[in-house]
């Protein structure tokens, strides 16, 4: 038999093949992979073009599961119809409303004076010598400067955040909550209160299976927490408030829930909205003892979004922080309960969206976990220096006597004094139309009320492939360019419909809105009965 002889290599020895084995196996590289192999052309498409590695079947499957209602089609149509009014196309509407979304400045809020020159300030240095800005202001902007690589906020900070901005935060949680202390070590900043909640989603989804971690979240919820769970590929269980009791949180819906969730998951976070987002509710103190005694007994972690704590309206109603309540329980649950709160710069009187500052504080956290905390965060370097500075300025604001006080807090208090009057015509304006049911906004920025929605109009909906609150939503934006979001979006109990609505614009395109809304429900109705 004949035979070829393939040189070696300084790889490797020759190689001796008999002449009767494939001929392409006589090209093979140093590697070993076969030449041949390596040349063949992939499969083209018909036009001859190569096909795409990444498409909707190739892309992560998690990915595709993730909905965020707040941003999603009926935003889309709303920045369309933007775009045909200014190209002169008749609508039978002037401008278009966006409802949608709690963004204070976008709506019309002026910027707190003291925090934007201070920003000012930290942004362009020189202004520490212009006669024309308050002392105060000089003296905060120049600590947060000193703080900073080369003196400058365009530096990266320490990923967990600027250490003086830490223990500003610190010092505000412990004004906050009485003297309890807080320790600038368990203060990690973040890009809003979004990117830490995810964040602290991270590290609590593990296993497979049955074992795979469950997620207990209200419903209705931010669609922040679906998204951020199905895109861990983490399991949602779902826990319904009490629509009829003012959006209240009860304790035998929450052991409902969890026991139904221990059939097919390992349920071990528990997650908390107060005030409510979209339901805006205030949780009383005796509700938040019961969900922490819920916690211990059940062994479960808890994530309290706290970023409305400073948006409450109604009488009888008062923020209470759960880390505050956790440790006037005593040590039986502040040295066991596991805890992570969040807050923001977004929301509250400051509504500085953009600049996506926020904090977290962790409590009981294990040493080995909080490492793994801080390596995890570092992948990301720092949340965005600017946003810091704001928040400092927001958890450190001028005390009485200094130069800028009397104009902070009379901006504060109007800001806060508006969004309490704009609550409460919400309520009236929305409770006065048949087929339209509206709980009290208590605290946060929306109203989440309940609306009728005729068969006719469901089945329609239905043989369009949409939520029968979906349909009545996109109607809304083509016929008077309101855009507010179904309440689909945030989860319902089946067979209810509901839409959000912030209460942010200016109290008279408020009330002109509310009407409106309200007369094209009575108009829809009657079109669809």
């Amino acid at each position: 038999m004949y035979s070829v002889w393939v040189r070696g290599s300084a790889l490797g020895p020759g190689l001796q093949i008999p002449l009767s084995a494939p001929l392409v196996s006589l090209a093979r590289s140093v590697s070993g992979s076969l030449l041949a192999d390596r040349e063949r052309k992939p499969k083209m498409c018909e036009n001859g073009t190569a096909p795409r590695i990444l498409t909707a079947d190739t892309m992560n499957p998690s990915i595709r599961r993730v909905e965020y209602a707040v941003r999603g089609p009926i935003v889309t149509r709303a920045v369309e119809l933007e775009k045909e009014l200014q190209q002169g196309v008749k609508k039978p509407f002037t401008e278009v409303i966006k409802a949608n979304i709690g963004d204070a400045h976008a709506m019309g809020q002026k910027p707190i004076t003291f925090l934007r020159q201070v920003t000012a300030v930290c942004l362009y240095p020189e202004l520490l010598n212009d006669n024309k800005i308050p002392e105060d202001v000089k003296r905060k902007a120049a600590r947060i400067l000193q703080a900073c690589g080369g003196h400058s906020i365009g530096s990266y900070s320490a990923s967990q955040g600027v250490e003086v901005v830490r223990q500003d935060v610190a010092k505000y949680i412990e004004r906050r909550d009485g003297g309890i202390p807080s320790d600038p070590e368990n203060i990690y900043l973040s890009t809003g209160a979004s990117d830490s909640i995810v964040t602290m989603l991270k590290l609590l989804v593990s296993g497979n299976g049955a074992t795979r971690t469950g997620v207990l979240i209200p419903i209705p919820q931010y669609p922040l927490y679906s998204a951020a769970i199905a895109e861990l590929d983490a399991v949602q269980v779902n826990y319904y408030l009490d629509e009829e009791n003012c959006w209240a949180l009860d304790i035998k819906e929450l052991r409902r829930a969890l026991e139904e969730a221990r059939k097919h998951c390992d349920p071990k976070v528990l997650c908390i909205i107060n005030p409510g987002n979209p339901t805006g509710q205030v949780q009383s103190r005796k509700c938040i003892e019961d969900v922490i005694r819920f916690a211990a007994e059940e062994n479960l972690f808890l994530m309290a979004d706290e970023v409305y704590q400073d948006n409450v309206y109604a009488k009888g109603c008062a923020f209470h922080s759960f880390k505050k309540v956790l440790f006037e329980m005593g040590p039986k649950y502040s040295d066991v309960v596991e805890l992570a709160s969040f807050h923001s710069t977004s929301k509250g009187f400051m509504g500085e969206c953009g600049f996506r500052g926020g904090y977290m504080e962790v409590i009981n956290m294990d040493p080995a976990v909080k490492n793994q905390l801080t390596k995890l965060v570092s992948v990301r370097l720092c949340p965005p220096v600017p946003g810091q500075a704001v928040l400092d300025v927001v958890v450190s604001p001028p005390q009485p006597g200094d130069p800028s006080y009397k104009q902070f807090a009379a901006e504060k208090q109007a800001v806060l004094g508006n969004l309490a009057e704009k609550a409460r015509l919400t309520e009236e304006i929305l409770n006065r139309a048949p087929g339209i049911r509206c709980n009290p906004v208590q605290g946060a920025m929306y109203s989440f009320p309940r609306i009728e929605i005729p068969d006719k109009a469901i089945k329609l909906a239905e043989a369009e492939g949409q939520a029968p609150d979906m349909f009545f939503c996109m109607k809304l934006l083509e016929e008077t360019g309101i855009c507010v979001v179904p309440g689909s979006g945030f989860g319902q109990r089946e067979g209810t419909h509901h839409f959000r609505m912030t209460i942010l614009p200016p109290a008279d395109k408020l009330k002109a809105l509310l009407e409106r809304l309200k007369d094209f429900h009575q108009k829809f109705t009657r079109e669809y009965s």
